[in-house]
C-alpha cells in the first residue's frame, strides 16, 4: 500500500486505477466548473483532490511511504506533514507536489 492508500483509502486506490491524466485535470475542471485544485482522480469534484493527486504521483514516483509523511492541502497549497524521518525525502517529495496539475505551492509543516 502506498500514500494513496494509506492517507485516502483503498476506495481511492480504486478510483487511481481509472485516473484521469494529470495534463487533462485543467480541461476537465473548465468543462465541470470545477477549481483544479478540487478535480479528483476520477475527475468528479473532491474537496481533497489535490493531496489525492499528489500521493498518488508519490506513489507513481516511488517514494517510500515508510516514513512519518502526509499529504494535505489548503486551496491550492500542497502541504506536507513530516516526522524527522521523512526529512531526507521533503526536497523530492515537493519537487513531485508542483508537478501535479493545480498546485500553485507546497508548504511543510513539522508534526507537533
Amino acid at each position: 500500500m502506498g500514500f494513496l492508500g494509506k492517507l485516502f483509502g483503498k476506495k481511492e486506490e480504486e478510483k487511481a486505477a481509472k485516473a484521469i491524466p494529470n495534463t487533462s485535470v485543467k480541461a476537465t475542471a473548465a468543462k465541470n466548473s470545477i477549481d483544479p485544485a478540487k478535480v479528483g482522480l476520477d475527475g468528479s469534484f473532491d474537496e481533497s483532490g489535490l493531496a489525492k493527486r499528489v500521493a498518488k504521483a508519490l506513489d507513481d514516483a516511488n517514494v517510500s511511504d515508510n516514513v512519518g509523511l502526509w499529504v494535505a492541502q489548503s486551496g491550492n497549497t500542497v502541504v506536507f506533514k513530516y516526522n524527522p524521518d521523512a526529512e531526507p525525502m521533503l526536497e523530492k517529495a515537493k519537487q513531485i507536489a508542483m508537478t501535479v496539475e493545480g498546485a500553485g505551492s507546497v508548504r511543510t509543516e513539522p508534526n507537533s
